[in-house]
């Protein structure tokens, strides 16, 4: 009780009941997406190693692919009924994977699980960008330094309590009715998006450099624009674009971190179940390390460091740990990098560059993360999927991933601390 105290200590008594809410909403999203990550990475591992750098590349298309539609419904409907639409699409799309399980098992195979691995690799980020972008909608950016990270608890949790749930569930009901638990914690969280749309009201303004649209064309909840309006506004802004190479460098070192990962899981078993199980427990074991980092440290680092400080910890733990895998490389040592590295990265740089986007226009709130959290990220995995297999084919392994990381993480860190000054400008140029 007092760590949790400790988290919610900056958020004032008004704000309260918005943010368990938020909280709950991405409890109920991570829960859904936790209960199925074990299964996707040890499905995709069916045709090995050399396949996944290929299903990555597969995700990226796709997800390129998927970013006008998305842009087209947050053009043409309702806030809520865009999210309701992306929700209630992936619902769906669980219900008919849960079928062909439950009723044509013979027809699964390495076909069946590599569509899953790309399905659930482009469900997974849409869910959590959604969630993010109402968040930086309904909160002002000196709200989201103090309650971004107290709503990130409630995902941390969800991301433990899902591999749990998965471990508790799976032989009662088995495997393909999972996908209708986290079905149904998907819609769970779609009620509590319409619970804070009614609880967080509008905040009143757009930002000062944000394109005006006539409200009598596209209503107060209709955004308007184009489907592309995404990634034109990345090319334009300098700002958005910084937040894109960020994104960009974090993805391609936390790839590396994946596919090191994968080859000693690999080299650990065969078996498909027994990869499932090792991967579950890394995750498990990481989340924990993510709760205790947030009930701790989150809030006041942002707080007290500005976002820049907490933007640069992670290019910083993630070079130290590539340095201290090269000279011991042991599976130990992976855990702990990995560990420490989604710990920084979703205890503290989460909630830290969710907390750059407060300050753009509505529009991009939407239309530009969502073109930066789901293209420019898996755009991120296929480099660095293709750079890793390429050390490894010149015979480099740990030694040249070190050569790389550290480079990148030293741009990383500036362009990071570039960033939260940005931010801090711009919040600044809203003020009245």
């Amino acid at each position: 009780m007092g760590r949790a105290r400790i988290a919610l200590s900056g958020v004032r008594r008004e704000e309260l009941g918005p943010v368990l809410v938020a909280a709950l909403f991405f409890f109920c999203v991570l829960t859904a997406l936790m209960l199925l990550r074990p299964a996707r990475d040890a499905l995709g591992m069916q045709r090995g190693i050399e396949g996944i750098r290929w299903l990555f590349i597969g995700t990226a298309v796709v997800t390129l692919a998927v970013n006008p539609l998305f842009g087209w419904l947050v053009a043409r409907f309702k806030r809520l009924q865009f999210i309701g639409a992306t929700y209630g699409f992936f619902v769906l799309c669980l219900a008919g994977f849960w079928a062909l399980l439950r009723f044509t098992p013979e027809a699964v195979g390495q076909t069946s699980g590599q569509v899953f691995y790309v399905w659930f690799s482009v469900f997974n980020l849409f869910a959590t960008m959604v969630f993010w972008a109402l968040m930086a909608d309904r909160f002002t950016s000196e709200q989201a330094r103090r309650c971004f990270a107290p709503v990130s608890v409630g995902g941390t949790l969800g991301a433990i309590f899902g591999p749990w749930l998965a471990s508790q569930l799976a032989r009662p009901l088995g495997t393909p009715n999972l996908l209708l638990v986290a079905g149904g914690f998907l819609l769970l969280a779609l009620s509590c998006a319409w619970w804070l749309v009614r609880l967080a009201p509008d905040r009143a303004g757009p930002p000062a450099d944000a394109p005006s649209t006539p409200a009598r064309a596209t209503g107060p909840e209709r955004i308007g624009g184009s489907a592309w309006a995404g990634l034109w506004a990345v090319c334009r802004s300098h700002y958005l674009a910084g937040i894109a190479a960020y994104v960009l460098l974090m993805t391609v070192v936390a790839t590396f971190i994946y596919f090191t990962r994968l080859q000693m899981v690999a080299a650990t078993s065969e078996h498909t179940d027994v990869r499932t199980a090792t991967l579950g427990q890394i995750d498990m074991w990481t989340q924990i390390a993510v709760l205790a980092l947030q009930l701790a440290l989150t809030g006041r680092i942002i707080q007290r460091f500005g976002l820049g400080v907490a933007l640069a910890l992670l290019p910083a733990v993630t070079a130290l740990g590539f340095v201290g895998l090269a000279l011991y490389g042991s599976f130990t040592v992976l855990v702990l990098l990995e560990a420490a590295n989604r710990a920084v990265q979703r205890g503290i740089t989460r909630p830290a560059r969710e907390t750059l986007f407060p300050v753009v226009s509505r529009e991009d709130k939407y239309k530009a993360k969502a073109f930066i959290d789901t293209f420019v990220y898996r755009a991120g995995d296929v480099v660095g999927a293709q750079t890793e297999g390429m050390l490894g084919r010149l015979g480099l392994a740990l030694g040249g991933l070190v050569g790389v990381v550290v480079p990148l993480a030293l741009v990383w860190a500036l362009l990071g601390l570039w960033l939260g000054r940005a931010q801090a400008l711009q919040a600044r140029s809203r003020s009245p």
